[in-house]
């Protein structure tokens, strides 16, 4: 592929893009904000049906964005529509793909292992200049990026859900990652309309560093009896003016995904007190009970 042309801010324009997809939603997300900016993206995941259940998902959230974006215009968003999904092609096979690819954005499980794997592949087969980023939430990127022979091309994406709506990108830096590569991925969530912050590769990086042990002493304030989950929700809704609840945000984003979280940071410092394994979380994750969207959680959607 012609390396894509300049726009007037310096950022790419028409980049190809392809955000390599096994957590549900998060992927799409990004792919469709990407595409709703004029760069062409390719999805990628591991089932033809996933990928299908994926573009309607897409579909299906342009239609809201829309009805905000031209409440009074139905030609506008109908071509809005028409034109962002002309930008989007899938995929199963990613080393197939890459090999035309400007950016790589992977949005898979929060295993370590898992991605190192897939990097590694994915390495022999893109170019030389393709940006490699990775979308997790709590792993060490220098830890993903020691896979592949692109130390100085590795970077961090963290986009936050629901991605249409949310305004923030955290834009990771290793020691190895390239002041060229930094720049690009700045210019790129700046051109996907996000705000970046910088920030060095520590566990959770900025936001979850703060937000996920606050959400842990929730859930230990309610075991010790203290507080309802229903109180503290609404305490901390009205008192602090956060949009949700604890235990509200904890169902949203999945209980698995927040284990998974802890279980990393665990490991990594045992000794911290901010990371101790949490008794009613893991109950919750043993009895498939993930929040809302397997219907129950900490409270039931169905």
């Amino acid at each position: 592929m012609a390396a894509p042309r300049e726009k007037t801010d310096g950022t790419p324009a028409g980049s190809e893009i392809r955000p390599i997809k096994h957590r549900r939603d998060t992927a799409s997300s990004d792919g469709q904000v990407a595409a709703a900016t004029g760069h062409t993206v390719v999805l990628v995941d591991q089932t033809d049906d996933i990928l299908k259940k994926s573009a309607k998902s897409i579909e299906d959230s342009l239609k809201r964005v829309t009805k905000k974006m031209f409440a009074d215009k139905p030609e506008a968003a109908s071509q809005f529509i028409t034109k962002t999904l002309s930008n989007f092609s899938t995929s199963t096979d990613p080393a197939a793909v890459v090999h035309s690819t400007d950016l790589v954005v992977e949005a898979i499980i929060e295993n370590l292992e898992v991605k190192r794997e897939l990097f590694k592949r994915l390495d022999k087969f893109a170019p030389e200049h393709t940006i490699f980023a990775s979308n997790t939430s709590s792993l060490a990127i220098t830890d993903i990026a020691n896979s592949t022979t692109r130390q100085d091309r590795f970077g961090g994406l963290h986009f936050f859900n629901p991605v249409p709506m949310m305004k923030l990108m955290e834009v990771i830096k290793t020691p190895m990652t390239s002041q060229t590569t930094f720049d690009s991925l700045m210019d790129f969530s700046k051109a996907l309309g996000k705000t970046p912050v910088s920030c060095k590769d520590t566990p959770g990086f900025i936001v979850n560093r703060l937000l996920v042990p606050y959400l842990m002493e929730s859930v230990r304030l309610h075991e010790r009896g203290h507080a309802s989950k229903e109180d503290i929700d609404v305490a901390m809704k009205l008192g602090a003016g956060y949009p949700m609840g604890p235990f509200e945000l904890l169902d949203y984003v999945g209980l698995d995904t927040s284990k998974y979280i802890m279980d990393g940071w665990y490991q990594m410092e045992p000794e911290n007190p901010l990371f101790a394994p949490c008794e009613l979380l893991n109950k919750l994750v043993a009895e498939k009970k993930l929040g809302k969207k397997t219907g129950e959680g900490f409270y039931k959607y169905r």
